[in-house]
């Protein structure tokens, strides 16, 4: 039976099959081709869509809006000083009007509940460009980047997520391993575990799918043998400045260093979701250097620019898989 996810809106990938994400993936492969070839997409000229945006970023506003302007559609932007939802108006309220405004709404923010009460009230479909609990449209990018560097044959491969592995991008990264039939292997400190209960939730998945979740505190174990080693930064947006000593002395251990990708594959790649800690050229950066005279956080610099390194693949890999997202529930 033919994938339609037309009118769905895209929360969680634990609310996709691996049907359906497949579907999505070879989607944003033709998108992809259709970008590089220069010939012209605009399939959903007319539709509009509204950005919302309480966390600010790069890769994920340009990726909703060149892919939305490719695909014939107009954009509205809204930053956190441009929108009145939980403020003067409640979430569910802006929904109502949005909704009869837009054809689709992205939500970039905090708390999953935002994302999931604007889907239920909004009346046409709604992306999770990012919350606190998950990071669903870089996952596709993520994974298409895998295929693209193993034959699109993914299958059996392992992926470890080095740190915390309790955030939202490392929660992600378990569940579409599972769905896909990729190893995934948490590697961080015991109390950076993910939660038990989405441990189990995956792990059933996986089994399903013919492939494993393993958690270890580990460094060197954790990467022996792993096709792609994954990290992230150690603060994530939104947190206050003085958690920087204690995941400093916490995640230390779990820097991803040349020593640690010389024990993976041969063939293994270095993925990030960006922004990277690699050097001092930030003004975070210079403050971490100057106050604990850290001068690389979460990846050594030498592992960041080398061969094994995908990540600005990685990045521009976001466009065409939002690009997918957007076609497949707006067609």
């Amino acid at each position: 039976m033919p994938v339609n996810l037309s009118g769905r809106s895209f929360l969680r990938l634990l609310d996709f099959s691996t049907e359906e994400i497949e579907y999505l993936l070879k989607l944003s492969r033709n998108f992809k081709d259709l970008k590089r070839t220069g010939t012209p997409h605009r399939y959903l000229e007319g539709k509009n869509i509204v950005l919302l945006f309480q966390k600010t970023s790069t890769r994920t506003r340009c990726a909703f809006e060149v892919g939305a302007m490719d695909l014939g559609m107009g954009v509205t932007y809204l930053d956190p000083g441009s929108s009145q939802m939980g403020k003067k108006e409640s979430i569910e309220d802006t929904a109502r009007v949005l909704g009869r405004f837009y054809d689709g709404i992205e939500f970039r923010g905090f708390d999953q509940a935002d994302v999931e009460d604007l889907a239920a009230n909004a009346g046409v479909p709604v992306w999770n460009g990012l919350t606190d609990a998950w990071h669903p449209t870089q996952m596709l990018a993520d994974i298409l980047t895998v295929q693209e560097n193993f034959n699109y044959d993914i299958k059996g491969k392992t992926l470890v997520f080095m740190g915390d592995a309790k955030n939202n991008v490392a929660r992600s990264l378990m569940v579409v391993c599972a769905k896909l039939g990729m190893n995934f292997v948490a590697c961080g400190p015991k109390e950076c575990f993910p939660d038990p209960e989405l441990v189990k939730t995956c792990e059933e998945i996986a089994k399903e799918n013919g492939c494993t979740i393993t958690l270890t505190d580990d460094a060197v174990k954790g990467c022996t043998g792993a096709d792609v080693i994954y990290t992230d930064v150690w603060v994530s947006m939104g947190e206050p400045d003085e958690v920087w000593a204690e995941r400093i002395k916490q995640l230390e251990a779990y820097r991803v260093t040349e020593k640690l990708m010389g024990v993976a594959n041969k063939d293994a790649i270095f993925l990030h979701c960006l922004p990277a800690f690699h050097d001092t050229n930030t003004t975070i950066g210079a403050d971490i250097a100057k106050r604990f005279g850290v001068t690389e956080m979460e990846v050594e610099d030498s592992v960041f620019e080398s061969k094994a390194s995908k990540v600005f693949d990685e990045a521009e890999n976001r466009m065409h898989t939002i690009k997918a997202v957007m076609y497949a529930t707006l067609q």
